[in-house]
């Protein structure tokens, strides 16, 4: 009997901005401090792009990364997905961008948007894709350059957000290992809890968006906590479900890094030891679904995350949304 296809993850990269912004410089910019934001976050310093630096420009380095660490060339990559929420530009697609900045001319090119929980939503359609042996060679990256659309004025929010990307390359396998199962959900009732209600075609570019500073994110944080956490465990639990796990099968949880205090509820919530839990949000704060990406790959390069261990994502975003995925990795 033929084994299942399935979609496995064959190289990863990630990329940051070199400059770093800690809480001591915002303490300079905005009515905060050190203490404040890690008490309230976890975060102790995020990266920042440079002036000219594009979601794309952060994404191709990524990109560049995994290719090395999976040892294919450009020329095999048959579809380049990006996960964003800070485009380069309406249109083309950022992805159009990244295909000319690594020179993959064979690939078919989309941007995909579902906040920081696009991860598992790219693993989703990167899965159906494999499987339907309609592409061989799939590279997914999550960017975004939140500091584009960062209110600096806002000390409940600009404390949060950083830029960053991660890649990975996926294959087709028959064997055991890759993506086993990928569980994805939203809610748009509660869109408003976190949003940016300017600069789309509701709210156009004009003076009046710029003068009400409706280009920036939008947050109500004490009502997401609570939903996020709950929708974080549920993913967990869904994905799990899936493929006939529990959770005393996780060897390593992947979160979405957006906030100390909600990855340790999630944490408890799911009965799992600090050592099964992978956190670097203290280094780069919430960068969306890049986040995750970067996290996952960093567990992997640190060697924290080994061969036939089983990893779980969990994902919370705007939207709302949120996604889980399980990994054999």
């Amino acid at each position: 009997m033929n084994k299942e296809i399935r979609a496995k993850i064959i190289g990863v990269g990630n990329y940051y901005p070199e400059k770093i912004l800690t809480n001591h410089d915002l303490e300079q910019m905005v009515d905060t401090s050190d203490e404040w934001i890690i008490t309230r976050t976890g975060v102790k310093e995020r990266r920042i792009a440079a002036p000219g630096e594009a979601t794309s420009h952060m994404a191709a380095k990524a990109a560049k990364e995994a290719m090395k660490n999976a040892q294919i060339l450009p020329s095999e990559i048959d579809l380049i997905i990006v996960v964003t929420v800070t485009p380069d530009m309406n249109f083309p697609s950022t992805a159009c961008f990244v295909q000319q900045r690594i020179k993959a001319s064979n690939a078919a090119c989309m941007d995909l948007s579902a906040a920081c929980a696009g991860f598992p939503y790219a693993l989703c359609v990167s899965q159906a894709l494999i499987k339907s042996a309609q592409y061989k060679t799939i590279l997914v990256i999550a960017a975004d350059k939140l500091s584009s659309i960062t209110d600096w004025k806002d000390r409940n929010t600009c404390v949060l957000f950083g830029d960053g990307a991660g890649a990975c390359i996926l294959r087709p396998t028959n064997s055991n290992k890759g993506v086993l199962s990928v569980y994805l959900g939203s809610d748009g009732r509660k869109a408003d809890l976190l949003y940016v209600p300017g600069g789309g075609s509701l709210n156009p570019a004009s003076y009046r968006i710029i003068d009400e500073r409706m280009q920036y994110i939008k947050m109500r944080g004490s009502e997401l906590f609570k939903i996020a956490v709950k929708k974080m465990v549920d993913c967990a639990h869904e994905a799990l479900k899936l493929c006939k796990m529990t959770t005393d099968d996780i060897d390593m949880l992947v979160p979405h890094q957006a906030n100390i205090r909600i990855i340790k509820a999630v944490g408890k919530r799911l009965n799992l030891e600090d050592k099964k839990v992978f956190i670097n949000l203290e280094k780069y704060g919430n960068m969306s679904a890049a986040s995750t990406v970067t996290a996952l790959n960093e567990a992997v390069l640190k060697k924290v995350i080994k061969s036939d261990d089983i990893v779980v994502l969990s994902t919370f975003g705007g939207g709302l949304t949120w996604g889980g995925a399980v990994i054999r990795w």
